[in-house]
């Protein structure tokens, strides 16, 4: 798992309150979860002119239409995985590596699929800086996964599709889980688990993500 690196104890008071208020008190109770969310400092994600506003109960843009999604959107996500130690995760949507670092802390290897090439090298650098080395930050469409390196015992998606890319069910390994908002305009989300060679269907919340790009718009 990650190196906690010096910038995660700035702030921290703020994490603590955010995790108390935001998503503790929203239902979120796995311990190991709540520990990523108060170490990964949120601030260092964001443009420098909303450092501010990030422990914020709210989701903020980033540069090239993106957005960092609200912390409990992030904590629930996250807790939905039941993710361990030893496990391989595959995350379609780095971003600005917010939702990378947070896994980073609660599993063996993070491969992340961003199709923006700037945001992709950004990120490459940010997480780099913070000392997180276990996540690898691949320049692609997210739709079509990152099959050199399935399956993937758990994968979570930050984009919105219209439905569930194939491709990234076909890399999801017996007994795993996928985490993935669905729909246009109104969006669901969902967890999909592999049991016994059968998928399995949950509807968890509404939700609003930026619509996955690619070839999920053809």
């Amino acid at each position: 798992m990650a190196n906690n690196s010096d910038a995660s104890t700035d702030r921290r008071h703020e994490r603590t309150a955010m995790v108390t208020a935001q998503i503790n008190a929203r239902g979120v109770s796995d311990a190991e979860v709540l520990r990523a969310m108060r170490e990964v400092p949120r601030h260092e994600f964001v443009d420098i002119q909303l450092r501010d506003h990030a422990y914020e109960d709210s989701a903020l843009p980033l540069q090239h239409g993106q957005t960092i999604s609200q912390p409990y959107i992030v904590a629930m996500m996250t807790e939905a995985l039941q993710l361990t130690p030893s496990m391989k995760v595959l995350e379609i949507g780095t971003g600005c590596g917010y939702q990378s670092a947070v896994l980073a802390k609660l599993c063996k290897w993070v491969y992340s699929v961003e199709i923006v090439p700037q945001l992709a090298s950004q990120t490459r650098d940010r997480l780099k800086t913070l000392g997180i080395r276990n996540v690898s930050v691949r320049t692609g469409d997210g739709y079509m996964g990152w099959p050199e390196r399935a399956p993937f015992e758990r994968i979570i998606v930050t984009a919105a599709p219209n439905h569930v890319p194939q491709p990234i069910l076909d890399q999801l390994a017996e007994g795993g889980r996928l985490v993935i908002p669905v729909g246009e305009g109104s969006q669901e989300l969902l967890i999909l688990k592999r049991e016994s060679g059968r998928l399995m269907q949950k509807k968890l919340i509404p939700v609003k993500f930026v619509p996955m790009t690619g070839a999920a718009q053809r």
